[in-house]
């Protein structure tokens, strides 16, 4: 798990929106642009270009917001 002073000030890269750490899948999600970012090695990779598009629900913990 990325460190949570970190996570506290990171957004996302398109919308500048607050991201979700859903902890179970190790991404970071902007419910805005509906696209969730990879976590590789404890590195969020939040670059525009590794963003994935959302398939279904997510059941993220609304306390897991960054």
């Amino acid at each position: 798990m990325p460190d949570k002073e970190l996570l506290d000030i990171l957004a996302c890269p398109k919308c500048k929106g607050s991201l979700i750490y859903d902890e179970k899948k190790n991404i970071l999600i902007c419910p805005s642009c509906k696209v969730y970012y990879p976590i590789e090695e404890d590195i969020p990779i939040l670059l525009i270009d590794y963003a994935k598009p959302l398939e279904g629900p997510q059941e993220v913990s609304q306390n897991k917001t960054v």
